[in-house]
């Protein structure tokens, strides 16, 4: 059985001289042109030891090949007899580029599936900015660009509401933009056709009452019950509008909704 200063003292020890001083082992290790070497070893039940060691260098390849080619002139490790057989010589930079190709392959798929969008997505996100870019303000409320010039109108509450009916290509429609309506929007339910289209909560409820109590709105729609305009999606946006009612129907509705709640 030998230890691994044995194997150390070995492989320095019968190699020196053996190619000259400008391969020799200690001046190469100094040099760090070769590296540390590991040594791993086994025992066996019969008394003997088996091992492997690792010797790295910066060497070129046919200067490696001539090191590597030395070891296997050790002919005793300790005070045994020894056989040493060169096992492999390994580029590392082709075990590392490998890697770095199946890295990269990795890299690209991901960035092709994950990343990058679409033609059609690239295209929407373009309409969508010039949409969002097409907001105006008509006397100082958040509008579209055909507020003046359509003869049908849409109100909505907020500035949110406008943006998002503009990004789904709604351009005539204003915002009351606050808590009190806004003698500009109740001049404007005077001279066009108009649609109020309001959060389908609580407060949408009130606004609807004021509008129709100061200007001359001609239809009402409403957001899904819980939800807001300006949350809506295209589908949500032109089912409500579609479903508008004429003030005339919704009337009669909350007379006898008044009606139901006083009774209950």
């Amino acid at each position: 059985m030998v230890e691994r200063p044995d194997v150390i003292g070995a492989i320095f020890g019968q190699t020196e001289g053996l190619l000259g001083q400008d391969l020799d082992l200690r001046e190469l290790q100094r040099s760090g042109r070769i590296g540390r070497i590991d040594v791993e070893l086994n025992n066996t039940d019969d008394g003997k030891t088996i091992g492997k060691f690792f010797v790295p260098s910066s060497l070129d390849s046919s200067e490696t090949a001539l090191i590597a080619a030395s070891f296997e002139t050790i002919e005793r490790i300790g005070p045994c007899n020894s056989k040493v057989k060169v096992k492999s010589v390994k580029d590392v930079r082709n075990v590392k580029r490998d890697y770095v190709l199946k890295r990269a392959n990795d890299i690209l798929q991901k960035l092709l599936s994950e990343e990058i969008p679409s033609t059609s997505k690239i295209t929407e996100i373009i309409r969508e900015n010039v949409r969002v870019a097409q907001i105006c303000e008509y006397q100082g409320l958040p509008s579209g660009p055909e507020i003046q010039n359509s003869d049908e109108i849409i109100i909505v509450e907020g500035r949110a509401d406008v943006i998002n009916l503009l990004k789904n290509g709604i351009k005539n429609v204003i915002a009351i933009g606050g808590a009190t309506i806004p003698k500009t929007i109740i001049d404007l339910t005077k001279e066009k056709l108009t649609t109020l289209f309001v959060d389908g909560d609580r407060g949408g409820e009130l606004i609807v009452k004021e509008l129709l109590s100061l200007g001359e709105i001609d239809y009402i729609a409403r957001a899904p019950e819980g939800k807001e305009v300006e949350e809506l999606t295209k589908k949500e946006i032109f089912k409500a509008l579609r479903e508008r009612i004429s003030v005339e129907q919704y009337k009669p509705e909350v007379k006898t909704k008044e009606l139901i709640e006083f009774t209950q």
